[in-house]
């Protein structure tokens, strides 16, 4: 298996809605993907900025499958347009792992 990792920040005011837009469009529509396993998004907040970081880990059973997500350039971060507009900051990379140990 391997974990997708991806970081990225938004103001404290638009936190909830960018969670609810990764539940509510990004991971409804990737679950349908041969070979996705799943997410976590992981979040705490920036002392003195008013900003929240997510750290997003996506898990997929190979790099093909990664691939049907993200294109030809699987290091290439998907970030959809009405993401950005809740986001103050993303990285335009992701880093991919390959999962060597998992609960359960």
């Amino acid at each position: 298996m391997i974990a997708r990792t991806w970081i990225g920040r938004a103001a404290e005011e638009n936190a909830d809605a960018y969670v609810s837009f990764l539940e509510g469009k990004v991971f409804k529509d990737i679950r349908n993907i041969d070979g996705y396993h799943g997410a976590y998004v992981l979040r705490r907040p920036i002392n003195g900025k008013n900003e929240v970081e997510f750290l997003v880990i996506t898990f997929w059973k190979s790099m093909d499958a990664i691939h049907k997500f993200a294109g030809e350039d699987p290091t290439v971060a998907v970030v959809e347009d009405e993401a950005r507009v809740l986001l103050s900051t993303f990285d335009e990379q992701v880093k991919h792992y390959d999962v060597s140990h998992s609960p359960g």
